[in-house]
């Protein structure tokens, strides 16, 4: 079977096209659509953004955004949770929240829907820690594992419930471990 290359586009050409429900990323030249968000993904994206939140927000040190595009270093991208330290969310001339964040985030967590390839949602952590990241997560819920990818260190694998989760300096108030993760996917 020959595979057809698909047409690339610039950067500035997929910043115009209208967006894509689930988002769409823009990755070496290409559109590519991120796949719809199921139940064990949006559940752990959700308590995620809270229990951050909850200690980060209040005391205006970070705040944890859900599927939020950041656009830098050449790619457009939509992590699943992006957590950006409060002295750099963009605003606008009003004081209030950006709705372009051209700037990297300070801490990525993507989470592992069973129709992705585990090698792209790396590469998107990658390019962030590559750009100025403090760290990224790769969950698993399949697995109940997680990936760890501290700036400039080994990456940690995890998947005892016992274990307490490295997070990056603005979150180190953050205490959750892998069976708190998992735990959440349980009714």
């Amino acid at each position: 079977m020959v595979q057809v290359p698909q047409k690339t586009i610039t950067l500035e050409e997929f910043l115009k096209l209208p967006e894509t429900k689930p988002a769409s990323e823009y990755i070496d030249g290409h559109a590519i659509q991120k796949p719809m968000p199921q139940g064990k993904h949006s559940t752990i994206q959700g308590e995620l953004i809270t229990a951050i939140n909850a200690v980060v927000k209040k005391q205006r040190i970070a705040h944890a955004f859900p599927e939020l595009r950041c656009t830098f270093g050449g790619r457009s991208i939509v992590p699943d949770v992006a957590v950006f330290a409060w002295n750099r969310i963009p605003v606008d001339d009003n004081g209030d929240i950006a709705n372009v964040f051209p700037i990297h985030p300070d801490w990525t967590i993507e989470i592992l829907s069973p129709d992705q390839s585990p090698t792209k949602v790396t590469g998107s952590i990658l390019h962030c820690l590559k750009h100025g990241c403090q760290m990224g997560w790769l969950i698993d819920p399949e697995e109940k594992s997680l990936l760890i990818y501290p700036s400039g260190q080994q990456p940690e694998f995890l998947q005892e419930s016992h274990e307490l989760l490295p997070v990056p300096t603005l979150a180190s108030d953050l205490q959750l471990t892998v069976g708190e993760i998992f735990g959440w996917l349980k009714l």
